[in-house]
């Protein structure tokens, strides 16, 4: 089997800033593995926070032997970027060769259209009124937050959108005091969920207190192995291909969340729809699906992935699976 990495560049619409920084483009890893007839390929987003580069990762996947199966890639690699790419590529490659869907491979329905978030950046309270106004007709808008300022934000949002769903993203941006003081303000707000408060290693705080609204873990889930540390502080698993290390590990996280009781969101990088394209399986049954990445760029991969009035709609065969 051949396998092949390349970086790409896809330009966002607009620039997209969370409590980490900022971006004006999608940097992301192609992968293609080929048995000689078939080819099948895979997207990974390398992420600075998980200490992965564009160079680390291709490095990562240029080591891999030509005879590598999916099984072994499993113990080969870590949970990270550069599995996910190889593996869902690899799920592409095992679809066309059997001339069937990912999802009759795996024994599951045909995925039905899903309602995704549409993310906020973080700004001024201003510009993100502004913002939340221009998108008040969609069901869900996940706000970028993370600043000890971020009340007026928070305000800012529900004035642009009164009336639309709303789940905010700290990204490890506040401390146990900043959490503590907003809130109650975000339950006052309507705010449906609030995802990964405080750093991960720095949460225990999340055990000892009550959570009237529900807490998701994002920098703390990784894979299975990160569900222990979870108990007891969360209520929900964001699951995302680029953490799990791909399609494999994350259905078996999945069900092993569920098993413990979890809730669920699926979650992705900001990438194209080849990088959404495995997660509309995954997201199947999920309490909130944040899958917008396509939204958010000025190009994207042809085919690309449906949006429409119904949700987001599973892949064509020409784009993956």
């Amino acid at each position: 089997m051949l396998i092949k990495v390349k970086a790409e560049t896809f330009r966002l619409a607009e620039t997209f800033t969370i409590s980490r920084g900022s971006r004006d483009a999608a940097e992301v890893l192609t992968v293609t593995v080929s048995d000689g007839v078939v080819t099948g390929r895979g997207e990974c987003v390398p992420y600075a926070r998980y200490g992965e580069t564009l160079a680390s990762v291709m490095d990562e996947i240029r080591a891999l032997p030509e005879t590598i199966t999916r099984p072994a890639l499993q113990e080969t690699l870590p949970a990270g970027a550069a599995r996910n790419a190889v593996d869902c590529a690899m799920w592409d490659l095992e679809a066309k060769q059997a001339g069937k869907r990912v999802w009759d491979i795996v024994g599951v329905p045909a995925p039905a259209a899903l309602t995704t978030a549409f993310t906020l950046s973080l700004d001024t309270p201003e510009n993100m009124e502004k913002s939340a106004a221009r998108h008040s007709s969609r069901p869900l808008l996940k706000i970028k937050l993370g600043t000890p300022d971020d009340m007026a934000r928070l305000e800012a949002v529900r004035r642009g959108a009164p009336e639309t769903d709303i789940i905010v993203d700290a990204n490890e941006g506040w401390t146990a005091d900043i959490y503590a003081d907003l809130a109650p303000h975000l339950i006052r707000l309507g705010v449906l969920l609030v995802e990964q408060p405080l750093p991960a290693g720095a949460d225990d705080m999340l055990a000892e207190i009550e959570r009237p609204l529900p807490v998701c873990a994002d920098e703390s889930c990784h894979d299975r192995a990160s569900l222990p540390g979870l108990a007891g502080k969360y209520d929900i698993a964001n699951i995302k291909l680029d953490k799990t290390g791909g399609l494999t590990e994350a259905l078996a996280l999945k069900d092993a969340a569920l098993a413990e009781g979890y809730g669920l969101m699926i979650g992705c990088m900001v990438g194209t729809s080849l990088a959404m394209a495995p997660a509309t399986l995954l997201a199947q049954g999920a309490a909130f699906v944040d899958l917008d990445g396509p939204l958010l760029l000025a190009e994207d991969r042809n085919p690309p992935l449906a949006y429409d009035k119904a949700g987001l709609h599973a892949p064509v065969a020409a784009l993956w699976g």
